[in-house]
């Protein structure tokens, strides 16, 4: 499967029947759960209960957690973490691809050298070069429209 054809844990699919069986629990069990807030799924316009694969995941965990002695209270403090740590995962990658791109943009940043025949090759930051190889580090030209730049 390609990238564009993976599956969306997040994507409110499956009926309460189909969840109920890949969950190993009662449908009136995932009503249970809906009603005390542990696991809630999305609605159709009629109202029908449609659980995504994460929401089939989560009723496993409540039903390993509950099988171990748990509360539901407890239980349902877990996922209420699990989702926080879920949600600032997906934030930290968000900006370190930012950071990363603001570092491999920033002007003055980039470092060129002329290549065998002339031409320009850039550098990774930290990249050494032969001696014979001139470095010329890049600056942008101050904007000469602007009354900073005159």
């Amino acid at each position: 499967m390609g990238q564009n054809d993976e599956i969306d844990e997040e994507a409110p699919i499956l009926s309460i029947a189909v969840a109920a069986e890949l969950s190993g629990l009662h449908p009136q069990t995932l009503r249970q759960y809906d009603r005390l807030g542990l696991v809630v799924p999305a609605r159709t316009q009629g109202g029908s209960r449609r659980y995504s694969l994460r929401h089939v995941e989560q009723l496993r965990e409540v039903a390993r957690l509950s099988a171990d002695g748990m509360s539901l209270p407890a239980i349902a403090r877990i996922l209420e973490l699990e989702e926080r740590v879920r949600v600032l995962h997906r934030q930290v990658s968000e900006l370190e691809q930012r950071v990363r791109a603001e570092l491999e943009n920033r002007p003055g940043a980039r470092v060129f050298a002329a290549g065998p025949t002339g031409s320009v090759v850039r550098l990774r930051h930290g990249t050494r070069v032969r001696r014979a190889t001139d470095i010329v580090l890049w600056r942008p030209r101050p904007d000469l429209s602007t009354p900073e730049g005159q």
